[in-house]
């Protein structure tokens, strides 16, 4: 089956940080968010963590599906052949991939994906691939990440969808933060509230 948009989300909740306003976008399209685990220590139980996200596939309307990989421990190499296997099974238009942060999830998440999506006569090319932004991480993030990709969003729906991962709205991350983000790329890209994405590889359609 194929999809127009794949989203790898390391954890349960990034896709809305950095995509949210992405999936409210395509909520009549076919979108899909591939979460490499779900937490299973300290915050809630992994169980409420997938309610969580069913409740927010059906506010946005995408399909998803939860990897058994567990959080705070990726491993690149045993994480590339899940994510190749997925971008073959939907073969995407586009793909959004997580920024390499300080987070050690998701700079493996990050890894993997590059090496998933490489040119290959074997594996589905991807013609476009964006690197997205988690609100979180720009409060401490000492690296050279680049945004050149701007779209418009709903920052309204993008809250609601965050308040759903009841469990994951703390005061590290408000849903204030979110909303602040936003307004300044907006202001960098002319909009009231947008998000920004790095272009990693962008292909226009064959003639």
């Amino acid at each position: 089956m194929n999809y127009k948009t794949l989203i790898i989300a390391p954890h349960c909740d990034d896709e809305i940080l950095g995509c949210g306003g992405i999936l409210n976008n395509r909520k009549t399209e076919k979108t899909f968010v591939y979460y490499l685990g779900a937490d299973i220590f300290h915050v809630c139980k992994r169980e409420d963590r997938v309610r969580e996200v069913e409740a927010v596939s059906s506010f946005l309307n995408f399909d998803f599906k939860i990897g058994e990989n567990a959080v705070n421990n990726y491993k690149r190499e045993l994480i590339i052949d899940s994510i190749t296997d997925i971008i073959n099974e939907l073969k995407p238009e586009e793909i959004f991939i997580p920024n390499a942060s300080y987070n050690q999830d998701h700079k493996e998440v990050y890894d993997a994906c590059i090496i998933a999506l490489r040119p290959h006569d074997k594996n589905f090319m991807v013609p476009n691939v964006f690197i997205y932004e988690v609100e979180q991480y720009l409060t401490w993030m000492p690296n050279n990440f680049e945004f050149n990709y701007f779209e418009e969003i709903n920052i309204k729906n993008k809250i609601e969808a965050y308040k759903l991962h009841k469990s994951q709205v703390r005061s590290m991350r408000p849903p204030e933060l979110l909303e602040k983000y936003a307004y300044i790329r907006g202001l960098s890209s002319g909009f009231r509230y947008a998000e920004a994405f790095g272009i990693i590889r962008m292909i226009k359609n064959k003639l």
